[in-house]
């Protein structure tokens, strides 16, 4: 059984609700809803039964409930007794490719200036999967794109979009642009091809990638001109200086945190003075 949907679960038998178990948990209410519901696929049981307009726990649910609160103060035992005996904090720190080689290396930096006797566990992935994973108790920092129009995670760099090709390419103002971008829930994605349809300048896409070090290959073997954010440039590909080619958006990179996560051991104060001394160091 999962040990984060059985802490879940045992919020619900604590406060009697959905809603509040989200709030303790720090999730959703859907969140919740969607756990519980594979927790009950997983047993073959019926957790929950209407009564009235609430929930309450089913026989079944009884039962786990004495189980699980056992299982959870077991589990919770053994790390703290592996976790001392060891002597190392394991940090599960996750990125989009397109910060490896810039924004990873200053912040593993910071973490073990923080943090002695550091195990640090890196992962690369899709912004949206890590995201998902992060929500999941699966990671306990991420790198990240700042969602539009939010103030989620603590600021690390502000980076703006640019155009890139190879140095052998030979770019011309009038030509039909071949291009190769990201995923259509980037924003330079959007701002691009938006960009390009209102210059009524004739473009190809060659490919959507799911990662800049897709994207730079296809830039390299001169398929195409590629968009990206300028601290993702760390191939030597040459920055486009073309005016009539579309302005491209500035995305804040952040530092997200995995609030929830039982033994998540980054508290919110030092994720936070990770980030003012990343900022700091920028300015220098």
């Amino acid at each position: 059984m999962d040990l984060d949907a059985l802490r879940t679960f045992c919020a619900f038998v604590d406060t009697g609700s959905f809603t509040r178990a989200a709030q303790q948990v720090c999730r959703t209410q859907s969140a919740v809803s969607m756990q519980m519901k594979k927790l009950e696929q997983e047993l073959g049981n019926q957790l929950f039964v209407k009564q009235g307009r609430q929930l309450v726990l089913s026989t079944s649910g009884i039962h786990l409930a004495s189980y699980a609160k056992q299982l959870l103060a077991l589990h919770d035992e053994a790390y703290k007794q592996l976790k001392t005996a060891s002597g190392q904090t394991r940090v599960r720190l996750a990125c989009p490719d397109d910060y490896a080689g810039t924004v990873l290396a200053k912040v593993v930096a910071l973490l073990h200036k923080h943090i002695p006797h550091l195990d640090l566990q890196v992962s690369c992935a899709p912004t949206n999967q890590l995201k998902a994973q992060l929500d999941q108790g699966l990671l306990d920092m991420v790198i990240a794109t700042r969602s539009p129009s939010s103030e989620e995670g603590y600021f690390l760099q502000a980076s703006k979009g640019v155009w890139v090709k190879s140095p052998k390419f030979n770019y011309q103002p009038d030509m039909t642009l071949p291009i190769a971008i990201f995923q259509r829930d980037c924003k330079f994605h959007q701002a691009a091809v938006e960009g390009l349809l209102k210059a009524e300048r004739q473009f190809n896409i060659i490919a959507c990638c799911g990662s800049v070090s897709a994207l730079t290959a296809l830039v390299q073997a001169n398929l195409a001109v590629g968009v990206m954010a300028e601290v993702s440039n760390t191939n030597g590909l040459m920055v486009i200086n073309d005016p009539a080619l579309p302005p491209l958006p500035v995305i804040d990179i952040v530092l997200l945190h995995a609030d929830h996560a039982p033994h998540n051991p980054i508290k919110r104060e030092l994720v936070k003075l990770i980030a003012q001394d990343y900022s700091l160091n920028m300015s220098i």
